[in-house]
């Protein structure tokens, strides 16, 4: 078979590390075309995928007759283009977050349906090897039963630029919530099923439009409760994840190894990608008797190789997107929530 003509649109964050290399290096795929306007950024596709073309705009690619089109661009577009290429028959892959109103996600996710197009999400963060290594846990039953989930991404980034992320007020799908928030949400409830929210802390500690700095409760139909972090302008980072069950606990420092390997310009392909070394393995079981638990290997890669048996061979897309509109749901109450605390300084 033919490989499948890919077209990345945007080559941000999203375009340049998340997709564009998986594309590229998957059989399955060809990296036809990439949609961008940013003279660096079309001097970087040409160096790096020559035989790719680029354009200004992403209605142009319906004259190439795309197979798969990938949004990657800013939240804000991301419905309006998931709607030219559904209605033009071409299949959809968006990158999170899925939407900035969970409307528009149920709209596309209808859309899709009754047209029989193919529409899924990157939730990426499904593999991560960290995440994929507590899913491994539970299934075995290591921690008997769970009644506390902690994850946290935090990082030191009081320099962030200008950029849309910093710019873009939560109406826009701007803020912590809608980045690193449809990531730590989204794991929360793929281990322990559909949530509400019981209390949040948003607070803008920098000089953007929205939070950066966020702390959510959720309280699992299962019993278990999440407290999930979130937070740009952290100066000690916690543990990735703290899991606390009848039996033992499970707490893991650091991030998943992939996405700072892709920034350095590592391949999918490389020898030991996504591999974690041991000293950075979590530690299982009680204080003072605990083992150290290998990270199961990460795999981004995984999801293009899923997508393309869904596009070939009628599999389910590695995604539902309804999954994600029901992330979108979740920020959207914890943002329209003013019981929980909020603002620019703590003592607001």
């Amino acid at each position: 078979m033919r490989p499948l003509r890919t077209a990345v649109i945007g080559f941000g964050t999203a375009g340049r590390v998340f997709h564009a290399p998986f594309v590229d290096a998957n059989p399955d795929y060809e990296l036809t075309a990439v949609v961008t306007g940013n003279e660096q950024r079309r001097a970087e596709v040409l160096a790096r995928y020559p035989g790719t073309r680029i354009v200004d705009r992403a209605e142009t690619l319906l004259d190439l007759r795309p197979d798969l089109v990938v949004v990657g661009s800013p939240p804000a577009s991301h419905a309006e283009l998931a709607h030219v290429f559904l209605d033009a028959g071409v299949a959809v892959v968006v990158d999170k977050p899925f939407t900035v109103t969970s409307a528009q996600g149920r709209e596309l996710v209808e859309k899709a349906g009754r047209a029989g197009v193919p529409l899924t999400v990157f939730q990426n963060r499904r593999w991560d090897g960290d995440f994929r290594t507590v899913r491994r846990l539970l299934a075995d039953g290591a921690l008997g039963t769970v009644w506390r989930f902690e994850s946290r991404f935090e990082w030191w980034k009081p320099d962030r630029g200008s950029s849309w992320k910093t710019e873009t007020p939560v109406a826009g799908g701007g803020g912590i919530l809608y980045d690193l928030g449809t990531h730590v949400i989204d794991q929360a409830v793929r281990l322990f099923g559909d949530a509400v929210p019981v209390h949040h802390e948003l607070f803008t500690r920098g000089p953007g439009a929205a939070p950066d700095d966020a702390f959510v409760v959720l309280r699992h139909e299962t019993g278990v409760v999440s407290h999930l972090w979130m937070n740009g302008l952290a100066a000690q980072t916690g543990p990735r994840f703290r899991v606390l069950g009848s039996r033992a606990g499970f707490t893991k420092h650091g991030l998943d190894p992939q996405e700072a390997a892709l920034r350095g310009g590592a391949l999918p392909t490389d020898p030991g990608f996504g591999h974690e070394p041991e000293p950075a393995w979590g530690v299982l079981g009680l204080d003072g008797a605990t083992t150290a638990v290998p990270t199961e290997p990460g795999g981004y890669a995984e999801f293009y190789t899923l997508l393309a048996a869904a596009l070939r061979d009628g599999a389910p897309v590695p995604v539902d997107p309804a999954d994600s509109v029901r992330v979108i749901e979740l920020i959207e109450q914890i943002s329209a929530d003013r019981a929980g605390l909020s603002g620019s300084d703590p003592w607001a």
